[in-house]
């Protein structure tokens, strides 16, 4: 249906006005923000520039803002409209400690490219740097992740995660996502509100963490007991597998116990990140009761 003609739709029905009105304002936005749903590259069409080495590139007034505000963040300098600048409470950019240039939104899309939903503001930055497990404070809530790669997942992760006060996020150094705009994005600004740990072997950390007082609980759709009658003590450790795959055979068989999300429903799994939420919120819940 792209042609109204071609659909023998007459020219002036209401149809035909909603058409022509979605095509004078498609893609229009206030200066700095962009539209909800950006169209797919096309062949030939321009791709995103590879950031500065040693750089990444993190985007979004969320995820902007929460990067600014942490005094750990390394910025090598800024991009923004004047409406983003004002969104994110900026009125004299000359007084931040690096450059900052006032540009246009298209100026961002060609650094970008064209999925990135910026809305008109975007830094560079040397990655945050993970720390040893030897670093965890005294948090009584964490998570694991065994081999979780999807940069979506993650940042919705780390965005749940710090909604119900996690005070860490473990990964392993190999098979986990680098930090990047895109996961960034989906963390919505969690990621400066999380100690992010990285860890060479997985097993030996749930065994550490064990002797740290925490009881591992890693999600599996056929666990054999509901999460909320596996919680005990006052340390919790929830650890979650990648989608298909799950949960690996030595992190199933370290781990303090499996178990399962209750779902009566049709459906019997979750998107990790869903599952994820729902575990800390039920977590948090138990914590709250005195971790009994």
């Amino acid at each position: 249906m792209s042609d109204d003609r071609k659909t023998g739709t007459p020219k002036d029905s209401h149809y035909a006005r909603l058409r022509r009105a979605h095509r004078r304002t498609e893609g229009r936005a206030d200066e700095g923000e962009r539209p909800a749903v950006k169209p797919r590259p096309r062949p030939g069409q321009h791709q995103a520039a590879p950031a500065p080495e040693g750089q990444v590139r993190l985007y979004g007034l969320h995820t902007v803002r929460a990067a600014l505000d942490n005094p750990a963040r390394r910025i090598g300098r800024m991009l923004a409209t004047r409406n983003a600048l004002s969104r994110l409470g900026i009125e004299e950019p000359s007084t931040l400690p690096f450059p900052v240039e006032i540009v246009e939104p298209r100026d961002i899309d060609r650094i970008l490219g064209p999925e990135a939903v910026h809305q008109g503001a975007m830094i560079e930055t040397a990655p945050l740097k993970p720390k040893r497990l030897s670093a965890l404070t005294d948090t009584p809530l964490i998570l694991v992740l065994d081999q979780v790669t999807d940069p979506h997942n993650v940042g919705a992760i780390l965005r749940s995660g710090v909604a119900f006060g996690a005070g860490a996020l473990v990964t392993t150094s190999r098979h986990s996502p680098a930090e990047t705009g895109v996961l960034a994005k989906a963390a919505s600004g969690a990621l400066e509100h999380i100690d992010l740990i990285e860890v060479r072997n997985l097993a030996e950390a749930l065994e550490e963490l064990h002797a740290a007082g925490f009881e591992t609980i890693g999600l599996d759709s056929e666990g054999p007991a509901e999460l909320e009658a596996t919680f005990a003590g006052g340390r919790i450790a929830l650890v979650l597998g990648a989608e298909g795959k799950g949960l690996r055979q030595k992190t199933r068989a370290t781990v303090t116990a499996l178990a399962r999300l209750d779902m009566p429903g049709a459906i019997r799994s979750l998107n990790v990140s869903n599952a994820a939420a729902i575990a800390l919120y039920a977590a948090r819940r138990h914590l709250a009761a005195g971790g009994k």
